[in-house]
């Protein structure tokens, strides 16, 4: 492999074992099983790859054509098992491993759609998505409000990495310095909303509006 497939293969099981590792805390906060941490972490480390591939029309789901994935996903539920109640805080572990992986995955989704073929706009939109909806299911089925539907800021972070990746590529920046580029900035969004507390305005409920009857 060249050096870039190189790197992206790493950074792919980087964001697969990040993922689930953030997914498996969740399993340990509800205190499942060593089942239930395997299933939430591969839910998470592959639900928004998933996604992205179905809509892009890619046979097999990147998944299920290497073994080694969900082996990675499997070893870091296993790992977490055990290691879990050795961590002080684990919401705040769960914070953090969650955002390496939305940063690793806005970016090298939006590489993959790009190689696809999709739109620039598109490709945007398949990075959040990559990185966003495995955090979301994983949420979901643990009984959780997702991170994407909360008011700190999540997806607009997602949204800025790929962003940046995509126009950085698309004025011929180097493809290396792209990906980091675009990491970088998910990165240091996201970490600026879970320390000073930023997020986006929610809405505030009003009074409900009155409408005379009419004759």
């Amino acid at each position: 492999m060249s050096g870039i497939e190189t790197l992206l293969r790493w950074l792919d099981l980087a964001g697969i074992a990040v993922f689930a590792a953030s997914g498996a805390l969740v399993a340990s906060r509800k205190q499942m099983d060593a089942v239930g941490f395997i299933l939430i972490a591969a839910v998470t480390g592959f639900g928004g790859g998933t996604v992205r591939d179905l809509l892009l029309g890619r046979t097999p789901v990147f998944w299920l054509g290497d073994p080694s994935l969900l082996a990675v996903a499997s070893s870091v539920a296993v790992l977490v098992f055990f290691t879990a109640h050795r961590v002080e805080n684990r919401f705040r572990a769960l914070l953090w491993a969650d955002a390496m992986g939305l940063a690793l995955y806005a970016v090298l989704g939006a590489e993959i759609a790009l190689i696809a073929g999709a739109h620039p706009w598109a490709a945007v939109l398949l990075g959040v998505a990559t990185a966003t909806f495995g955090g979301a299911l994983r949420d979901v089925i643990c009984n959780e409000i997702p991170l994407l539907l909360r008011k700190e800021i999540y997806a607009l972070a997602a949204l800025a990495g790929a962003t940046a990746f995509v126009v950085l590529r698309l004025h011929g920046v180097w493809r290396d310095t792209a990906l980091l580029a675009g990491m970088g900035v998910c990165f240091a969004i996201r970490a600026a909303a879970i320390l000073r507390g930023w997020s986006l305005p929610a809405y505030k409920g009003r009074p409900g509006r009155d409408y005379p009857d009419r004759d």
